[in-house]
């Protein structure tokens, strides 16, 4: 059985300045704080001798690996991102980076940022510009019907506020 795994698309190349700052930090925190940490581990317990049976050696080598593995994957698409700063010439229509209230039939009211498919975090409320509400908001006005289809069905959600940080 092979460990293959196909390529996944890197997704919209679309970034908030928040968003950027923070995979810089992470990209700054791997390079230059974990991998001189575990680098120095791995020199170490390769001085205590037979490294095949070395747990230390081994578990170092492997964070390494995967530390390594980030630093490519986030320098590349760094380089790719676009950061979008500026608001929209249209402040009353959804774009990317606009926070939108949404209410839905029952009166519940949610509210979400439209962010970059690397800046995802549903625990913050933020959704990435290539979900199914996402695309289905772009553009929308002011008290605007927006229609998705869900998992469990179709669920209708209205525009109740678009605000610009």
């Amino acid at each position: 059985m092979s460990r293959y795994r196909p390529p996944r698309s890197a997704g919209t190349p679309l970034i908030t300045p928040e968003g950027e700052a923070r995979l810089r930090a992470e990209l700054h925190e791997l390079w230059h704080v974990r991998r001189p940490q575990v680098t120095q581990a791995v020199s170490e317990a390769a001085a205590q001798g037979d490294r095949s049976e070395n747990a230390e050696y081994t578990y170092g080598k492997k964070m390494l690996r995967e530390i390594d593995s980030r630093v490519r994957f986030l320098s590349k698409r760094l380089e790719n991102l676009k950061v979008v700063s500026a608001r929209p010439s249209d402040p009353d229509k959804v774009y990317f980076g606009a926070w939108v209230t949404l209410e839905d039939e029952e009166g519940v009211e949610a509210r979400y940022r439209i962010v970059g498919p690397d800046e995802l975090d549903l625990k913050l409320n933020l959704i990435s510009i290539d979900s199914p509400l996402a695309r289905a908001l772009v553009g929308k006005p002011l008290d605007a019907e927006v229609r998705v289809q869900t998992p469990t069905g179709e669920k209708t959600w209205f525009v109740v506020a678009i605000d610009y940080p």
